[in-house]
C-alpha cells in the first residue's frame, strides 16, 4: 500500500481552535496537542524495547502514528496510560468507606440503540446493559477498565453517566426505586479501554473521542458527491426502454458450477432462483439433462486469470453478473444486463488496480476461516472484491485518508471501513427479506454462491445520515477514555489503582477475532498480533489448556491494578462447559473470589448463535478483590481457623442479600448455602497454596454457631434485618435446584428442567452453566449435549411431534 498525502484542501485543516486542556497541560489548539503528542510517540516508536511490549501490533511506524490520536488513542500500547492515571485516579485509600453487593439483576437490552449500531462488530455487550454495572459499583471521577474493549461500549457506557437522555435517567431511576435500590450517583467515569486488534481499538477510539460532527458530515458528503463524479459512470445503466439513464443501486452476480451427470454450465441463481416466491431451490433441474440436482452435487467451475495487483496467475471460482436492480427518479426496477452493462463491466475490467489497495495474502494455515477461502481462491485481501467496488473502495478510503486534521480523518475512515464487508463477495444477495441488497454474516468468512454488488452511496449515504443524526444528538466528554492497543496481561497501570473492571473476554472458540479483524486492518496496514491472542484455534495450535493459561495472566493482571474490595464484571458465553469451567478456575486462581452469576439477554443473535446450538444468553460473574486485611493473611503461606471465619464473614458481607426475581418471587441465593460457603472456602485456601486448617463437619458446625439463618441461608448478624424486610414483599421464595455436582446430580438436574415443559438447548445451557459453580473438582466436565443425547429425547421440528411436547403445547 502506497504512502498517503497528509493534506487535503484547506477546508480540512484546523489551523485555530480554543485552548485545550489535557493530562494537566494547555495547548492553544487541538491540532497543537495532537502534534505535541505524535510527537512523543514517533520517539516511544524508535525504542526496540517498546515494541517488544506483548501484544505490539504488526505495522510500520508511520501506519501506526496515521492511525493513531495521542493521548487518548495509540494503535500500540499506549505509552500515556500512567500519565492519564497519574492526572484522574486516587490512590488507593485502605480507610476508604466502600460496599456494595453484586449487581444481581437479570439483565435483558435489545440491539437497537442508534448509538449501538453506529458501528458493527462482530459481537459486544450493548452501552445500556453496561450503565448500571457501572452506576452501581462506581461513582463519578472513579476509573473503569475493560482490558477486552471490542468496539468501546463500556467506553460509551462511562460517558452515558454523564451524557445519557432524560428519558433514560427517568427509566432507570424508576426501575432502582421499585427494587430498592440506592439513587445511581450521575457523572462522568473515567475509562481505559484496550484491546489486542487495532481493527477494535481503532472503533472504540471513535466512540468515545469528541469530533466535530457538522464538519465530518460536510467532508463526508463531499468524499461521496467526489466519488460519483470520478466513477459515478460504473453505476449508469440503461431503462427497459432503452433510452433513459439509470442508476445502480446493486448488480446480483451468481457463481457458475457445472452439472456432475452432462458438464453443462450452471449459472446458479438462473436456474435455482423461483422468481414467483423469491426462495432459492434446494433441488432444480439442470436445463442440460433434465436430471433433477441439487446445490451439493454441483461441482464448482474455475477459471484462471492473471492478478495484475500482485502479477501471478490466479485461479478462483467463476462468478457472473445476472441481475440489475437500479433507479430511475424515486422508482425502482430490475432487469438483466445487457450490451450496455456488460461493455462498462469489460471496461471496468481493464482498469489499473489502485495502488493504495492491501495484497497481503490471509494467513491461511492459521486461520479457522481459511478451508473457507482457498479452496475458492481467495487468498489474499484484494482478491475479495470484484474490479468495480475495489476501485470505489480505494477511491472513497483514498480521500477520506487525505483529510489533514487527525479527528476527521479517523472518523471518515470509521465510516468508510463500515463499507468493505458490503463491497466484498462476502456480501450475500437476499432474493427475499428485508436486507436483499447487503447482507453478510458476522463472525465468519462464506463468500455465497449469490453476490450483491452495491454501489458506495447506496451503502454509505444512509450510513452517513444515521451516523450524523446520533453523533449530533449526544456529547462526547472530553479527556473521558484512553484507548490502548495491546495485550491485557501486560497494562502499564499502577498496582491496586482501578476502580472497577467490566470485561467481556473471548470466548474460547466462539469468535475468532483476530482472523476476522485482518480483513479490515490490511486496509490500515496495522495488524493484529496473534501471538498473545486468547483463544482456542486449532489452526493456530491453541488449546483450551492454552486459553486457560492466557485468560488467568490476564485475570492477574485485572487483580493486581484493581484496588482492594472493589468489583469486575465478566460477561460470557459458550456452549462447551469445559470452557465455562476454565474461565472460573482463571478467575479464582488468579485472586478473585465469585459472589454471584447472573444472565445478559442481547434479544439478537449472531449469526453462529442463530443458526447453530451456540447459547443466546450471556452469563454475567460478579467478583471482587478481597481485602487488603484478608490478603496480607496469607502472604506467609500460613493459615488458622481464624482466617476461614474471617474470608465467610467477608465473602458473606459481599453477596446479596436478598433477590427479587419478578413480582411475588425471590431466590434462595446459592452463595448463602452451606454447600456452597464451603467450596468457595476450600477454593481459596487451595487457589493460595494453604492447608485448610478446618475439616467439613467442623466447618458446617462452625457456620450454625456463628451466624443467623434464614430459609436455609446463612447472613451477618447486621444483614438479618435487611432480608426479613424484603422477605415481606415476596409470597414464595423460588427454591434451589439440585446442587449440580457431578454428571449424576446433572442429569437429575435436567430432567427437572424438562418434566413439565420442553426447552430449546439455546436456552437450557445458560440455566445448566449457572448451577455448575459447584461441581466437584475431582468430577470430569460432562458436557449438556451428552447429557442430553445420552438420556432424553430431541424433536428437531421433523416428523409427527411427541406426544411430550404435544401435550404441553396442547395446554400452552
Amino acid at each position: 500500500m502506497d504512502t498517503l498525502p497528509l493534506s487535503l484542501d484547506a477546508g480540512d485543516r484546523e489551523d485555530g481552535g480554543a485552548p485545550v486542556e489535557c493530562l494537566g497541560q494547555t495547548f492553544e489548539s487541538d491540532q497543537a496537542r495532537r502534534e505535541h503528542y505524535l510527537g512523543l510517540l514517533a520517539e516511544k516508536l524508535k525504542d526496540p524495547e517498546f515494541r517488544k511490549t506483548p501484544g505490539f501490533p504488526k505495522g510500520t511506524d508511520e501506519a501506526i502514528l496515521r492511525m493513531s490520536d495521542p493521548p487518548y488513542y495509540t494503535a500500540c500500547p499506549n505509552p500515556f496510560l500512567n500519565e492519564f492515571m497519574r492526572r484522574y485516579g486516587r490512590p488507593y485509600d485502605p480507610t476508604e468507606e466502600y460496599h456494595r453487593e453484586p449487581f444481581s439483576v437479570d439483565v435483558s437490552v435489545g440491539k437497537t440503540d442508534p448509538l449501538y449500531k453506529a458501528h458493527g462488530y462482530h459481537t459486544k455487550v450493548p452501552h445500556v446493559a453496561i450503565v448500571p454495572s457501572i452506576l452501581h459499583y462506581t461513582r463519578p471521577g472513579d476509573i473503569v477498565l475493560d482490558g477486552f474493549c471490542g468496539s468501546g461500549m463500556t467506553g460509551v457506557a462511562g460517558q452515558w453517566c454523564e451524557t445519557a437522555p432524560k428519558t433514560y435517567r427517568i427509566e432507570l431511576e424508576s426501575e432502582w426505586h421499585r427494587s430498592g435500590h440506592k439513587p445511581p450517583e450521575w457523572g462522568t467515569r473515567r475509562v481505559v479501554l484496550g484491546d489486542l486488534g487495532p481493527a477494535a481499538t481503532f472503533i472504540a477510539a471513535n466512540y468515545t473521542i469528541p469530533f466535530d460532527v457538522e464538519q465530518f458530515t460536510k467532508s463526508a458528503d463531499r468524499i461521496l458527491t467526489e466519488v460519483e463524479n470520478e466513477l459515478g459512470w460504473m453505476y449508469k445503466t440503461k431503462h427497459v426502454d432503452g433510452f433513459t439513464n439509470g442508476e445502480i443501486d446493486f448488480t446480483v452476480w451468481s457463481e457458475v458450477f457445472s452439472c456432475p451427470l452432462c458438464s453443462r454450465n450452471v449459472v446458479f441463481l438462473n436456474e435455482a432462483l423461483d422468481k414467483e416466491t423469491g426462495q432459492v431451490r434446494s433441488q432444480f433441474q439442470c436445463n442440460g439433462c433434465g436430471a433433477n440436482i441439487g446445490k451439493r452435487k454441483l461441482i464448482r467451475f474455475f477459471e484462471t486469470q492473471i492478478d495484475r495487483a500482485i502479477g501471478a496467475p490466479w485461479s478462483r471460482v467463476k462468478v457472473v453478473p445476472v441481475l440489475v436492480m437500479y433507479r430511475v427518479g424515486e422508482a425502482k426496477y430490475e432487469k438483466v444486463l445487457d450490451s450496455h452493462d456488460y461493455a462498462t463491466i469489460e471496461k471496468i475490467e481493464h482498469l489499473e488496480v489502485p495502488t493504495i489497495v492491501p495484497t497481503n495474502p490471509f494467513p491461511i494455515d492459521e486461520m479457522y476461516h481459511g478451508s473457507r477461502l482457498a479452496p475458492k481462491g481467495f487468498t489474499h485481501a484484494h482478491r475479495l472484491f470484484l474490479q468495480r467496488p475495489l476501485q470505489s473502495l480505494s477511491a472513497l478510503w483514498q480521500k477520506a485518508s487525505s483529510a489533514h486534521d487527525v479527528r476527521l480523518r479517523n472518523m471518515l475512515l470509521y465510516f468508510v471501513e463500515q463499507s468493505i464487508w458490503n463491497f466484498s463477495l462476502l456480501n450475500s444477495y437476499r432474493p427475499s427479506g428485508f436486507s436483499q441488497n447487503s447482507q453478510w454474516f458476522k463472525g465468519i468468512y462464506f463468500v455465497p454462491s449469490q453476490h450483491s454488488e452495491c454501489s458506495p452511496w447506496y451503502i454509505l449515504r444512509n450510513k452517513k445520515k444515521r451516523l450524523s443524526g446520533v453523533f449530533s444528538q449526544i456529547q462526547i466528554p472530553p479527556n473521558c477514555c484512553l484507548v490502548t492497543t495491546g495485550d491485557c496481561a501486560k497494562v502499564s497501570i499502577p498496582d491496586a489503582s482501578v476502580d472497577y473492571i467490566f470485561t467481556d473476554p473471548p470466548f474460547g472458540e466462539n469468535i475468532f477475532y483476530a482472523d476476522l479483524n485482518f480483513f479490515v486492518e490490511s486496509w490500515h496496514g496495522v495488524l493484529t498480533n496473534t501471538s498473545t491472542e486468547a483463544i482456542i484455534d486449532s489452526a493456530k495450535k491453541k488449546t483450551t489448556a492454552d486459553y486457560q493459561r492466557k485468560m488467568q495472566s490476564c485475570f492477574a493482571e485485572y487483580y493486581r491494578i484493581l484496588k482492594p474490595k472493589r468489583w469486575m464484571t465478566v460477561v460470557f458465553s459458550n456452549s462447551r462447559n469445559t470452557i465455562w469451567r476454565s474461565i472460573q478456575e482463571a478467575i479464582g486462581t488468579a485472586g478473585f473470589v465469585i459472589a454471584d452469576v447472573r444472565t445478559l439477554d442481547k434479544k439478537q443473535g449472531s449469526f453462529r448463535q442463530v443458526t447453530s446450538s451456540a447459547v443466546k444468553q450471556d452469563l454475567v460473574i460478579s467478583a471482587y478483590r478481597p481485602t487488603r486485611d484478608l490478603e496480607t493473611r496469607f502472604e506467609l503461606g500460613e493459615s488458622t481457623i481464624d482466617d476461614v471465619w474471617h474470608f465467610v464473614r467477608e465473602h458473606l458481607s459481599n453477596v446479596p442479600i436478598f433477590v427479587n426475581r419478578s413480582g411475588d418471587e425471590g431466590d434462595i441465593i446459592a452463595e448463602r448455602t452451606p454447600q456452597m460457603l464451603h467450596d468457595r472456602m476450600i477454593a481459596f485456601f487451595v487457589q493460595r497454596r494453604v492447608a485448610i486448617p478446618i475439616s467439613g463437619p467442623d466447618f458446617f458446625k462452625g457456620l450454625d454457631e456463628r451466624y443467623p439463618i434464614r430459609d436455609s441461608m446463612y447472613f451477618l448478624p447486621d444483614q438479618i434485618s435487611a432480608y426479613d424486610r424484603k422477605r415481606t414483599t415476596v409470597t414464595e421464595l423460588k427454591q434451589l435446584d439440585l446442587f449440580v455436582q457431578d454428571e449424576a446430580t446433572a442429569t437429575q438436574w435436567v430432567r427437572q428442567r424438562l418434566q413439565f415443559k420442553p426447552q430449546a438447548f439455546q436456552d437450557l445451557q445458560p440455566q445448566f452453566m449457572q448451577q455448575l459453580q459447584a461441581w466437584a473438582k475431582h468430577e470430569k466436565t460432562v458436557e449438556l449435549k451428552e447429557i442430553l443425547d445420552l438420556n432424553f429425547l430431541r424433536y428437531d421440528g421433523g416428523g409427527p411431534v411427541p406426544s411430550q411436547i404435544h401435550s404441553y403445547l396442547s395446554t400452552n
